[in-house]
């Protein structure tokens, strides 16, 4: 017999709540190296060491580091003489490396592989002439990275509209690079802006583009399609953890940036737990951004099953098998 919608809200709102965790999620392969790093170091060199920047972009990680003896520092100058200094997974630029050398520092570089492939080919396209559009984020620390590895080459291109300002020596020479937290969907127009302009520009290879930042961007999508709701676990300071939040309320859901399970209320969920929106969204959505442990993952989990939701389902939307190795010479010898 055919039920009234009223009959069909109400049976819905009978069956269990329900929280979707999204899969990949966290920590990508970068951030890893560079936490393992750190935690190589301190265990064969002992505290302190000396961090440049915040290891990773999340608040748990760099304290858990920080009382285990690492230091983070702006300002090399903060550094004693002599002391052990691990480069954060965003990178430098060639002047902090020097600065570091005339520091007398014994360096350890946990700079994410995937940065390091960006910095070579600025420098390749610096050393044959091209002048350079970096797309990214202004004050970011890896592009100011990345920016100073060809200063006089390089420009910085943060919307579709900037394209229009960009100056270049010669339109048949011109090359881009990505911050690497930036997906394919993040640089597309951009892309499409410089094309147009410069239809000879050298463009980033799919391979360029981190693979972790796509997958996550992905996963959220596919989440915010079931999800009236979805929390990102982040940092306010991450990159790729605000970004989530843009993508999941772009694809429709409320999405909100939290740092661990106590950011949720039971008045955050009053509204949303079985009842679905127009487009037939139900569930709680769970991810977390690429620098977030796991850990406040399944806290995060733990505290929705304390507030009614008692099923939790894993929404895979890719496998990632990227792992790098850790310069074990390179730490032995600091």
């Amino acid at each position: 017999m055919a039920t009234s919608g009223k009959d069909s809200d109400k049976a819905g709102q009978t069956g269990k709540n329900k929280a979707i965790v999204a899969s990949p999620r966290g920590f990508c392969a970068g951030v890893s190296y560079a936490i393992e790093i750190v935690n190589t170091v301190l265990e064969q060199h002992g505290p302190p060491v000396y961090v440049r920047h915040e290891i990773v972009h999340n608040r748990h990680v760099v304290e858990d580091l920080r009382n285990r003896g690492a230091r983070f520092v702006e300002d090399l100058a903060d550094v004693p003489r002599g002391s052990l200094l691990v480069f954060s997974a965003h990178g430098v630029s060639p002047a902090i490396r020097q600065q570091a050398d005339q520091l007398g520092l014994r360096v350890v570089d946990a700079t994410c592989p995937l940065v390091t492939k960006v910095h070579l080919e600025a420098a390749r396209f610096a050393d044959q002439d091209y002048d350079i559009l970096l797309i990214g984020h202004r004050g970011h620390v890896e592009v100011e990275g990345t920016l100073g590895h060809a200063p006089e080459r390089m420009q910085l291109v943060e919307t579709v509209e900037d394209v229009a300002e960009v100056q270049v020596r010669d339109a048949e020479r011109v090359a881009v690079v990505t911050q690497t937290t930036l997906s394919v969907d993040d640089t597309r127009e951009i892309i499409l802006a410089i094309r147009e302009r410069f239809p000879a520009v050298s463009t980033p290879g799919r391979d360029d583009i981190c693979y972790a930042t796509q997958n996550r961007q992905e996963a959220v999508k596919a989440l915010a399609l079931r999800c009236r709701l979805v929390f990102v676990l982040g940092s306010p300071n991450s990159s790729n953890a605000n970004r989530l939040v843009e993508v999941a309320r772009s694809a429709g859901a409320q999405a909100t940036l939290i740092e661990t399970a106590a950011d949720i209320s039971e008045e955050d969920l009053d509204n949303n737990l079985n009842k679905r929106d127009a487009s037939g969204r139900q569930a709680v959505g769970v991810t977390a951004g690429a620098s977030t442990p796991e850990l406040l993952v399944q806290q995060t989990l733990a505290r929705l099953r304390e507030l009614g939701c008692t099923e939790v389902e894993e929404l895979r939307t890719a496998e990632e098998r990227v792992t790098f190795s850790l310069p074990a010479q390179q730490i032995e010898n600091a």
